[in-house]
């Protein structure tokens, strides 16, 4: 399907012949792979063109960066070696948690409560069934391989030039209007199979600061929870939008976004993604998501040379029936 022939979000919303605000068929019955369509041979070969110094950014953060956990269900993965001889070395992780650092999340993280898993994938469907390729697993991703333009949206400094404060503490919802202007202002244009990447600066402040700091914050800078955010995504037709903070979304979700569910039951352990665009963007529209990726460096490159566009790799993991895995993400210019 050529891009000219892709629905808008406006259309989708009001479609009846599958889930309303879903992008699923778009792709083909069968597809598995979602917004990363967007991505074609073409725009990854002239993304190559980018890259100008050689120059290269590593975007992930180490295992056990975030211990204690964010979500406060992982433990610490702990790292072993062993030596079959005096010469020789080798080793093993256990509780590795796959999403416990900088990850992308993958197509069966989360289901719409209404209409289940992307593109109508039944439940039964995920599970890992080794050696099995399961429906919706990571290892698609890591067999496709991500390579694109990516853009740096750097909504901390664009803030905070404006005179802004701006506060990794404290809720801070960026709307469609605000990410435009951030992009007129960088000089940047957001075309189809874009890797988008949003600087707010919260992982580099979680990482250095103290209990107190962590527990007295109200809120965390991200985009916004609506219609309009999602139809903003939809229509630039990006391939994967990830961020330095932990769910690309500003939390606390808005309550008036019109996104909750009435009677959704609390989950017993874990966040609640209630009223999250989450389940919109994941299970309907068919989004690879980011988080907790290591923005730092590239974002002061980007400012430094005002160029905020870049060849952009993401492999992740390898691993069959995944839920999300480390991106293994690397910028280059």
């Amino acid at each position: 399907m050529s891009h000219a022939d892709v629905p808008r979000y406006a259309e989708l919303r009001t479609r009846t012949d599958g889930p309303p605000g879903s992008s699923w068929g778009v792709f083909g019955e069968k597809d598995e792979l979602g917004m990363l369509n967007f991505l074609t041979p073409e725009i990854t070969r002239d993304a190559a063109r980018l890259v100008r110094r050689g120059t290269t950014f590593n975007l992930d953060y180490p295992i056990n960066a975030f211990v204690p956990s964010i979500a406060g269900t992982r433990p610490a993965t702990a790292h072993h070696m062993f030596a079959n001889n005096p010469n020789h070395r080798d080793d093993w992780l256990d509780s590795f948690y796959l999403q416990s650092t900088s990850q992308v999340d993958g197509l069966r993280h989360i289901r719409a409560p209404q209409y289940g898993f992307y593109n109508g994938v039944a439940d039964e469907e995920v599970t890992l069934a080794w050696p099995d390729k399961p429906a919706l697993g990571v290892q698609l991703l890591a067999e496709t391989g991500i390579a694109s333009r990516g853009v740096l949206l750097d909504a901390k400094r664009h803030f905070e030039v404006a005179g802004e404060e701006w506060r990794l503490d404290r809720p801070r919802h960026l709307s469609p209007g605000d990410l435009d202007a951030i992009a007129a202002a960088q000089g940047v244009e957001i075309r189809p199979g874009d890797l988008l990447l949003l600087h707010v600066g919260w992982a580099q402040w979680w990482l250095g600061a103290g209990d107190e700091e962590r527990k007295g914050r109200t809120g965390t800078p991200g985009i916004a929870q609506s219609f309009e955010m999602l139809e903003w995504i939809w229509d630039h037709r990006i391939a994967m939008f990830a961020a330095d903070n932990s769910g690309l979304e500003g939390s606390p979700k808005l309550p008036d976004s019109g996104l909750f569910l009435e009677d959704d039951p609390l989950p017993e352990r874990g966040p609640n993604h209630n009223g999250g665009l989450h389940r919109h963007l994941i299970p309907l529209l068919g989004l690879i998501i980011g988080e907790l990726w290591d923005l730092t460096a590239l974002a002061a490159d980007c400012a430094d040379d005002g160029v905020y566009e870049f060849f952009l790799t993401c492999s992740p993991l390898n691993v069959v029936g995944g839920v999300g895995a480390p991106p293994n993400a690397i910028a280059i210019k």
